[in-house]
Order: C-alpha cells, then sequence, then structure tokens
C-alpha cells in the first residue's frame, strides 16, 4: 500500500535524539550516532518527530510499504517500558561505594596531575551569558558528579574547553534550560560535549542542553557521554 511514512537524512542527523523522545509509537531509535527508523511497520505517518528535528532531517514522505502495525508497536512500547523498569530496579539494587572499596583513581596514568581548568566561574548559575570566554569556544557541559566519578576527567574532557557544570536533579532544570538558551543564542560557540552520569536523574541535563539548542537556534556539533557509578565511560 502506499502510505505516508517518515524518512530520515542521515547527512543532516545531527545526533541530538530528539525524534527519539517525540515518537510515540518507538520507531526511531539511535544507532551509531545517527536516527534511523527501525521499522515501517512502526511508523504511523503522522509526523509527531518532525517539528522536533532541529536541522529538517525528517521528511513525510508518500511510499509503497507496510501498513501501520498497532500490535507491533504495542508490543515494542512494553517492551521498551519493560527495560526502562529493570534499569531502574538495576539501579536502586546498586550497593554504596565506599572508599575502602574501590580501586585507586588517583594516579594520573599520563603523568601529570596539572589542572586543565582555564576559565572561571564553572556553575551554570553564575556563569555571564557574554562572557568572553565563551566566544568561538567549545563547551563542556558537565554534571557534577561526573568529575568525581571519573578519573581522567581533566585530561579527557576539560582541556581546551569551557566548562559548564550543574545537578539537573538538586537544581531548576527549567532554569538551566533559560540560562543555556541564552548562552547559545549570545556565542558562537564551535561544539558541545556532555557529560553525565548513568543514574536516571542526570537524563536532565542531556534534556536542558538539547532543549537550548532548539530554542537558541543554534545547532553545533554535539557529543555525549556518559559516565558509570564505578568510574567508567559507558
Amino acid at each position: 500500500m502506499i502510505r505516508k511514512i517518515i524518512t530520515i537524512d542521515e547527512e543532516k542527523c545531527n545526533g541530538c535524539g530528539l525524534c527519539v523522545d517525540a515518537c510515540h509509537e518507538g520507531a526511531i531509535a539511535m544507532i551509531d550516532g545517527k536516527a534511523k527508523l527501525i521499522s515501517d511497520e512502526y511508523c504511523d505517518g503522522l509526523g509527531d518527530c518532525l517539528p522536533e528535528c532541529p536541522t529538517g532531517a525528517i521528511k513525510l514522505e508518500d511510499k509503497e510499504t507496510m501498513p501501520f502495525n498497532k500490535e507491533l508497536v504495542e508490543k515494542r512500547m512494553a517492551e521498551i517500558k519493560g527495560q526502562k523498569e529493570k534499569e531502574k530496579e538495576k539501579e536502586k539494587e546498586k550497593k554504596p561505594l565506599f572508599l575502602a572499596d574501590m580501586p585507586p583513581m588517583f594516579a594520573n596514568v599520563h603523568g601529570s596531575g596539572d589542572s586543565q581548568l582555564k576559565t572561571w566561574p564553572v556553575q551554570i548559575k553564575l556563569m555571564n551569558t557574554k562572557a568572553g570566554c565563551l566566544k568561538d569556544a567549545h563547551l563542556l557541559v558537565a554534571a557534577d558528579c561526573t568529575a568525581y566519578a571519573y578519573s581522567k576527567f581533566h585530561e579527557e574532557f576539560i582541556k581546551d574547553r569551557v566548562v559548564l557544570i550543574g545537578c539537573p536533579k538538586l537544581d531548576d532544570n527549567e532554569f538551566y534550560i533559560e540560562k543555556l538558551t541564552e548562552i547559545f543564542k549570545s556565542n558562537d560557540l564551535k561544539s558541545i560535549t556532555v557529560v553525565k552520569m548513568e543514574v536516571p536523574c542526570c537524563n536532565g541535563m542531556t534534556y536542558a542542553v538539547k532543549q537550548a539548542m532548539l530554542k537558541s537556534e543554534k545547532i553545533v556539533p554535539y557529543n555525549e557521554v556518559t559516565i558509570t557509578t564505578e568510574g567508567n565511560i559507558l
């Protein structure tokens, strides 16, 4: 049958993942950093994902394909829900880590323990949206806990970047969205890197940055890194 279905231009896709959250049928997934349509049968052709795409990579087209399969979608959404619940349970079951139980994390394998921090302040709340250091900057937006969890944080993430930190759980995430939006509007950033923890509450940082990119209409190269509670890159 011929019906409307989405197509995704991988060349235009910047990997932000906003379309994945916008699709209520679970038809889109991030694979190798790009949004992909999992199956034509999952796409209802209504295009809820289109307004969320900041680069215009998604279009609706008339295409000869299989009909929308509601039963398959319900099954897939149940699987996604089940997976999220398992992840939450796994998080609850994790035992607190004490310093005595943790491997040594203070030795710098590169032979240097020098701080790579070159700008101040670092708190999102305190940064002037028009600070000179933000001009043409490679921006790092990091959740507070990441620098404590990952031993090589300075060398691998702070080096050559302007740093902004915050906690989406303890602070007002709506404020973060507005502040980051103003920062993005006021400066021609070269790239944005988000570093967050694997815990669910940290997803708020990713959400704040992506929403700010949309609101500011400033789409720049974007990278996202997740740190585990054991101090590894996921």
